[in-house]
């Protein structure tokens, strides 16, 4: 077959992607195409730079042009990605693609860490994230990246967001003193909810990331009604109180009344290594809770973190950890996180 930019196509129509069940070509996934002598180079523009499939997808395309057009090309796809997207211009974060609250239904369950790494591994893989502290009883965000004792200036009557390792931050624990309890009644704290929804300038973001406070209260049915949730992601610990709560917040994203969907359920703390013997797991608190509760309630999985003391070191010195087990936990988690959120959009434009 000669190598025409037809044939490219019509070799990269037999490369489908798992989870939206369609091809590449079909999905306008294929850009760009360069053929020269014997060098093929092409863009495969991905659902999100976090992929967990990229290897794959590219090694999958690279085949299919070498079976269907010449095997003895030289094949270079160039995995770009674009963060895919069913959010409708809107006043509330029209810039945003997707917004991905994080939840617990428990307090103690290290659901804020788990934001936070999960927002750092999502920038890392090149998407532009921000963080939204909506923890407002008890705000950790600041800690958790290092920005304790900031301010965030004001731009044109807008807040401007704290930047730490190239995330977007705001927090109630920028506005008032360090340490001051805020006894705020419940809807005190839903319209400060409202103003970091409305009036800071987020700008264009692939994914918003929202710390939510423990339980099911006035805060979530605010969020639920001001700000346009895009997916769930409800964090667990292993032991049976801590999945208790878990369920009730997943019952409650699913109530008709809130009706986000829920990307799924990861288990935080699922067992512990020491430091000195990577090698070693000790399931202090139970086995197998996560998956439990996301098979009871047919959600995916998104996997397990595990419980390192130099990660706990470095969040309470919001420094980003840099324990290797932990890091492939969090890059396992953003990835799938990722996925299930361009699936969930993925489906809704197939709908449409």
């Amino acid at each position: 077959m000669s190598v025409t930019k037809e044939a490219i196509l019509n070799a990269l129509s037999h490369v489908d992607d798992p989870d939206l069940k369609k091809d590449l070509v079909t999905l306008n996934m294929i850009q760009n195409i360069e053929i020269e002598d014997k060098r093929v180079r092409f863009d495969v523009e991905l659902t999100t730079p976090a992929c967990p499939m990229k290897d794959m997808i590219q090694n999958a395309c690279v085949n299919a042009v070498k079976h269907f057009v010449d095997k003895n090309l030289d094949v270079q796809p160039n995995m770009t990605s674009k963060v895919t997207s069913t959010r409708e211009i809107a006043e509330v974060l029209p810039d945003v693609k997707n917004i991905i609250a994080v939840s617990s239904g428990k307090g103690g369950v290290g659901k804020s860490t788990v934001a936070v790494n999960l927002a750092r591994t999502l920038a890392e893989s090149g998407a532009k994230v921000g963080v939204m502290d909506a923890d407002i009883y008890g705000p950790s965000i600041p800690t958790l990246f290092g920005l304790q004792g900031q301010r965030p200036s004001q731009v044109d009557g807008k807040m401007e967001p704290l930047v730490a390792d190239g995330i977007k931050v705001v927090s109630i624990g920028f506005l008032v003193e360090e340490g001051r309890a805020i006894v705020w009644r419940g809807p005190m704290a839903s319209s400060a909810i409202k103003q970091f929804a409305t009036d800071v300038n987020w700008g264009a973001l692939d994914y918003l990331i929202l710390d939510l406070p423990p339980g099911t209260g006035d805060i979530h049915l605010t969020i639920a009604k001001q700000v346009p949730v895009s997916g769930a992601v409800v964090v667990t610990t292993p032991q049976e109180v801590a999945l208790a709560d878990a369920k009730k917040a997943v019952n409650m994203f699913l109530n008709p009344n809130i009706n986000v969907p829920v990307l799924g359920v990861v288990e935080n703390m699922s067992y512990f290594i020491p430091d000195d013997q990577p090698e070693k797991k000790y399931y202090i608190f139970g086995q197998g809770g996560g998956q439990q509760l996301a098979t009871d309630n047919h959600l995916p999985y998104l996997g397990e973190i595990p419980l390192i003391e130099s990660v706990r070191e470095a969040a309470d010195n919001g420094k980003a950890n840099t324990h290797e087990v932990a890091r492939e936990a969090y890059h396992k988690l953003a990835g799938e996180v990722a996925r299930q959120m361009a699936i969930l959009n993925g489906a809704d434009s197939l709908a449409n």
